[in-house]
């Protein structure tokens, strides 16, 4: 037998042994958990019997969200296909009542649920998927594009580099990700241009997530000295790549040696009070603080781990190389998801429908944390998109997802893809395949449209 063949037959024992195990589906079961219905019920508008009520709304939105073809009209025609199959009435096969229903879903109750949702999950998450029994928080920012709109425009400015008219609004999002499960348990969406929209103030209105014991991984745009300070008084470990100024200045002679390029240092309060701070807040803040310093992995770490004995340094590597993750649930996000461009063109509708895109991350997660519990592995190992494309052929097969059985096959093939582990893996950022010969746009589309009225297409650029 081929040794493929003989691991896939191994894995499905393995499955199969512990669903018969276990007494419940333990993160599947979440969406009926109480703490989750009683969190989103208040957000729930009033409202009268209607083809597309809430929840039916919002179940629709993140099909559309999970679907390749994120159309509108998909989705309304899949559900009137739905209901001659089932015998009901006919409807309409126009978007407008469907449009309007989402315009009519609170931005909250996503938002909640989604919140909720990456919470009950980190919390089900065994200890065995930690690290060193500790939970593991990963954060990081991205940008995401909108429709180039005269209200999406006010409320999310393009960058000043485009010129008028030639630009799209581009919003930031931060989101604090579960390491073992790859949750979203939190995010914050802000201007890209002007203040209070920095991945470090949308950071510090998503710190109460955190909880104490847990530990914080991040780029260097976080080794700052008042995260530091915010951290420890929440009783969180801080690991972050050392900021490029300071890591090219850093002495491992100074200070005190813990080893080879390993060290303690004591870092000093600024002496100016950041605008976003208050007073009170800044004098409280303690003149010092002693961080950790060590050279590994071709990067310059700081941390607040600072026990050399009980984290060495290689074991510190491998905690921050899993950084990586954050970067790889920004991608499955933007592009195996397709929430790099928003399609909603007023600002309140694209929150939303960024909201809606971060759930539907979550419940797929769910799925793979699952089928990671029944497969003895861990979720990083299974494929995002492989668990996206059969949760899509599953739901569209209209079979009972109440029946445990056909629930426990559909865990068993998540289950039976493995990513690779290919950890020195070196690849350049470029394509091979060229793009299609369109010239850019350098003018408002409405010149470019009197433009080649007047004077026809420009020739084709070779």
């Amino acid at each position: 037998m081929h040794p493929r063949r003989r691991a896939a037959i191994q894995q499905q024992r393995c499955a199969q042994r512990h669903a018969k195990e276990a007494d419940s589906y333990t993160f599947f079961d979440l969406l009926s958990d109480p703490k989750l219905l009683d969190s989103v019920e208040p957000l729930i508008p009033r409202h009268r019997e209607r083809l597309f009520p809430p929840t039916e709304t919002l179940s629709l939105f993140l099909a559309q969200a999970m679907s390749a073809d994120a159309s509108c009209q998909k989705v309304v025609n899949d559900t009137v296909v739905d209901r001659v199959k089932h015998g009901l009435n006919t409807c309409s096969t126009r978007t407008g009542a469907y449009c309007r229903a989402r315009q009519r879903l609170p931005t909250g109750m996503v938002s909640t649920l989604c919140c909720q949702t990456g919470r009950l999950m980190a919390d089900a998450v065994p200890q065995t998927w930690q690290w060193n029994g500790r939970p593991v928080r990963l954060v990081d920012g991205t940008t995401i594009s909108m429709p180039d709109t005269q209200a999406n425009q006010e409320a999310y400015p393009q960058p000043r580099s485009q010129k008028p008219g030639l630009g799209f609004p581009q919003c930031r999002l931060v989101g604090i990700v579960c390491l073992a499960s790859g949750a979203v348990l939190n995010a914050a969406v802000g201007r890209c241009r002007g203040k209070g929209g920095d991945e470090q103030t949308l950071l510090r209105g998503m710190l109460s997530t955190l909880s104490a014991g847990g530990i914080l991984l991040g780029d260097s745009f976080y080794a700052t000295y008042f995260l530091f300070v915010e951290l420890q008084r929440r009783q969180v470990d801080g690991v972050f790549e050392q900021h490029g100024v300071r890591q090219r200045s850093t002495n491992f002679e100074q200070g005190r040696s813990l080893g080879p390029k390993d060290h303690l240092i004591e870092i000093t309060k600024p002496k100016q009070k950041p605008d976003w701070m208050s007073r009170e807040y800044y004098d409280q803040a303690p003149e010092s603080l002693t961080v950790r310093e060590l050279f590994c992995g071709g990067k310059v770490l700081v941390t607040t781990l600072l026990n050399a004995k009980h984290v060495p340094k290689a074991e510190l590597n491998k905690l921050y190389r899993s950084r990586w993750h954050v970067e790889l649930d920004l991608r499955n996000l933007k592009s195996t998801l397709g929430l790099d461009t928003l399609s909603c063109k007023t600002p309140s509708m694209a929150i939303k429908e960024l909201w809606v895109y971060v759930l539907a991350h979550n419940l797929i997660r769910l799925l793979m944390s699952q089928s990671a519990l029944l497969g003895d592995c861990l979720p990083r190992e299974l494929s995002f998109k492989h668990t996206l494309q059969l949760w899509n052929a599953w739901r569209q097969s209209n079979a009972d997802g109440s029946d445990e059985d056909y629930l426990a096959s559909l865990f068993f093939l998540i289950a039976e893809q493995r990513v690779g582990n290919r950890p020195q893996r070196i690849e350049p950022r470029a394509i091979k395949r060229r793009p299609r010969t369109f010239p850019l746009l350098t003018q408002p589309r409405p010149l470019a449209r009197k433009q080649v009225a007047r004077n026809g297409h420009p020739k084709k650029v070779k």
